[in-house]
């Protein structure tokens, strides 16, 4: 309970009530003005504006929006991304957690946005920023251990969306996706762009899949990280569709989970042609990696290694998020080389 009268928060409150109490002021002198001129009487409140209240459902949490958030924390690169690619620069007063290389059309606008940490930031950093929405892109944004649940956002009069990738469904598709940029959309009033978004991603992942369409499926195997055993991206995962989409199989779809473990051996058994290398921050780089697959006697005989085909993607190209869309394309070109020249 002592975190919610944080200095920080006590500030934002008095500032708040001192604004309420001007807004109020304001207003009434407004009103009694309107009616002394007209007669009529003036409404006491901002008219709310097109399209709202706006009422979204987000892992359990329902939050009702009378009017767009105005300051918002994104935490996690691919929240950031998608509030870029959307337009909304001008509503973002922190980001934290850069996992890869931002996209380059929007690398400039996602600098000019102040970096609240390196990692997830603490909950009093958060409430420094002063935001009125906090966007998580992993379910650790929102660790209850580290103090940044979503309970103690919304007791600071803070609204939170979490990326619904989180949200413990079964099996995350494209539509996820889709589905994230137009709720995002709605949320900040500008469906339109959103939907303008929505058929910008599903003509890349269009163009990418038509080109390899009849092509036989290339058998890929994920690499995240792992020495002992390999961590690899299971039939869960949004990773498997993109493989599916550029003309891959997964050769752990079969995992039924979105990550898991699994031994050297059973990637040996699975003789995958092309390893799909994660690329993120702190889990050592791609050409780490690469390395290390290639020094492995055991793996010398797998057509991937002896050939070194290897396609690297951000992890964020792997997420609910624009990037997935990218990521079609570039695994496409790295499965199948012959279809785009």
């Amino acid at each position: 309970m002592s975190q919610l009268f944080t200095p920080a928060r006590t500030r934002g409150f008095l500032r708040a009530t001192a604004a309420a109490v001007a807004l109020s002021s304001v207003l009434l002198t407004t009103n009694c003005g309107a009616a002394g001129e007209s007669g009529g009487t003036a409404k006491a409140t901002a008219a709310v504006p097109a399209g709202f209240p706006v009422t979204v459902d987000n892992c359990g949490v329902r939050t009702t929006y009378d009017r767009p958030p105005s300051r918002v924390v994104t935490i996690h690169q691919h929240p950031a991304e998608l509030m870029l690619a959307l337009g909304l620069k001008d509503r973002m007063v922190g980001t934290a957690f850069p996992d890869s290389a931002v996209l380059p059309e929007l690398k400039e606008d996602y600098e000019a946005v102040p970096e609240l940490a390196r990692k997830e930031p603490s909950f009093e950093k958060v409430l420094d920023a002063e935001p009125d929405f906090v966007y998580g892109g992993y379910g650790s944004a929102f660790a209850e251990k580290e103090g940044r649940s979503r309970t103690a956002f919304a007791d600071a009069g803070i609204d939170t969306y979490l990326n619904r990738e989180y949200c413990g469904k079964k099996k995350v598709t494209m539509e996820d996706t889709y589905d994230e940029v137009r709720t995002i959309g709605k949320i900040f009033g500008v469906a339109d762009r959103a939907d303008k978004l929505v058929t910008d991603l599903k003509s890349r992942v269009g163009r990418a899949a038509g080109k390899v369409e009849g092509e036989p499926d290339v058998p890929v195997f994920v690499y995240d990280s792992g020495d002992k055993a390999a961590f690899t991206a299971g039939g869960k995962s949004l990773g498997t569709e993109l493989i599916r989409l550029a003309g891959g199989e997964n050769v752990f779809a079969d995992l039924d989970d979105v990550f898991g473990d699994v031994s050297w051996e059973q990637v040996i058994e699975r003789r995958p042609e092309v390893i799909a290398v994660y690329d993120y921050a702190g889990a050592g780089s791609v050409e780490q990696k690469k390395r290390f697959l290639l020094s492995q006697p055991a793996l010398a005989d797998l057509p991937a290694v002896r050939n070194k085909r290897f396609v690297v993607l951000p992890l964020t190209a792997t997420l609910v998020g624009i990037r997935s869309a990218y990521a079609v394309d570039d695994l496409a070109r790295g499965l199948h080389p012959e279809s785009f020249r």
